[in-house]
């Protein structure tokens, strides 16, 4: 019996995950693939706390917890927590996810909390704020990681113009290309923040054929993102497959904060 296409032997353990599951509770390019790509060189033990940021429908979460053995709190702003927390009981891990349904400019942690922080496709939407790094990474302990992929873009592009290939599709989206960048240009934004260092900012090689490969799994399945329509879905896939990775795919940024307390003075 062939393999389904989510079964992508580059991601293995997404691989064992329902693709039904996955195709009804996505809400982008498939969260398992980037998560899975994220957390191969993060420093994550069991038992660590961590905030999944923006989890959509919290498959990133139950993913870390399953995976990882990690207790994870499940961030999201669009789905409300208690649609959330009944996934989480489907899968068993009512004991180490917790879902929070909290904005991003109000989030209710302490400061020190997290051993490490996650977010997947959803960074870009909130992190480019001024400043805003500065305060959310005091969730984050020091000596702990923050990890994030984004959609990004592989080259610079100067004032930011929509390449006409694109302009189909992101034209509808006004503003969504500026929030598209570069590795180098994270790697720059995140090191602002005096306490955060970067050791790792990079981009999935070939990511643009994963996101093709998904975006025609979902769309033939007659799934779109929830805020989205089959018309936007079939001019996403076009601007994909047309691109062909000139411009589109993903990025990777896994920083730092300062050093463990104990390490200190």
């Amino acid at each position: 019996m062939p393999k389904h296409p989510l079964q992508n032997s580059r991601f293995p353990k997404s691989s064992k995950y329902d693709p039904e599951w996955v195709i009804k509770n996505q809400m982008g390019p498939n969260a398992l693939w980037l998560i899975e790509w994220l957390c191969e060189e993060m420093e994550l033990k069991p038992g660590m706390r961590v905030l999944d940021m923006g989890c959509g429908m919290a498959m990133s979460s139950i993913f870390l917890a399953r995976e990882y053995g990690l207790q994870v709190w499940a961030n999201d702003l669009w789905i409300p927590a208690t649609e959330n927390w009944k996934r989480i009981r489907e899968a068993q891990l009512e004991d180490r996810v917790f879902p929070i349904r909290a904005e991003a400019n109000a989030l209710p942690y302490a400061h020190d909390f997290f051993d490490a922080i996650v977010s997947v496709d959803a960074y870009h939407y909130f992190g480019l704020q001024e400043g805003y790094l500065d305060d959310f990474s005091k969730l984050l302990r020091r000596g702990g990681e923050i990890g994030i992929v984004v959609p990004g873009r592989m080259i610079e592009i100067e004032d930011h113009p929509i390449p006409t290939h694109l302009q189909a599709w992101l034209g509808e989206h006004p503003g969504a290309f500026e929030t598209w960048q570069t590795a180098a240009f994270w790697k720059r934004r995140f090191e602002l923040t005096p306490e955060i260092s970067v050791r790792l900012a990079d981009s999935l090689e070939d990511g643009w054929r994963e996101w093709l490969s998904f975006s025609e799994v979902t769309l033939a399945a007659g799934q779109e993102r929830p805020q989205g329509n089959k018309e936007g879905a079939r001019k996403e896939l076009e601007a994909i497959r047309e691109d062909a990775g000139q411009t589109m795919g993903f990025v990777r940024v896994i920083a730092r904060r300062g050093h463990e307390e104990n390490e200190l003075g």
